[in-house]
């Protein structure tokens, strides 16, 4: 498992980190879900930033981009709620 030191892949993973840990606080002060799950989105986008940042190559490029479509689906899904509210 070696690092490789690309630094837009840091950023994303670290802005991604932030983006769960925000929509956690946000969905629990304010009774938001829509905060939540987009942080919960957003979280899965960290996942495969962090597999790439490791080379973590265990995982197949398959269920890479799994997770990634069902982070996309997460946030439309969010983004539709909070419109419906």
């Amino acid at each position: 498992m070696a690092v490789s030191p690309d630094p837009v892949v840091l950023v994303n993973l670290i802005f991604c980190i932030v983006i769960l840990a925000l929509g956690y606080f946000i969905s629990g002060k304010r009774d938001n879900y829509s905060a939540f799950l987009i942080g919960i989105a957003f979280g899965m986008f960290g996942l495969s930033h962090f597999t790439q940042l490791f080379g973590i190559t265990l995982i197949p490029e398959a269920v890479i981009i799994l997770v990634r479509i069902c982070g996309y689906l997460i946030i439309v899904s969010a983004l539709w709620l909070y419109f419906t509210e």
